[in-house]
């Protein structure tokens, strides 16, 4: 029983994880600009993205070592 409960708070932890780092990347607002003689940049929060990779490796090494067998 504490074997399944730790295989779904795994995989709960690693899609949430992506998700934060998902939404870090490719939805939300820049938080920062940098402008150059050539060029605009606009840059992710990179402390929201390696929170959710840290949570997304984490839940999902979790799941894998709740899932296999040990002998």
């Amino acid at each position: 029983m504490l074997r399944i409960v730790a295989i779904i708070f795994g995989i709960i932890i690693a899609a949430l994880g992506g998700v934060i780092a998902y939404r870090a990347l490719f939805l939300d607002p820049s938080t920062a600009v940098v402008i150059t003689n050539t060029a605009i940049r606009e840059l992710p929060n990179y402390t929201r993205v390696v929170g959710g990779m840290v949570l997304l490796i984490t839940g999902a090494a979790v799941a894998f070592f709740a899932a296999t067998r040990k002998k």
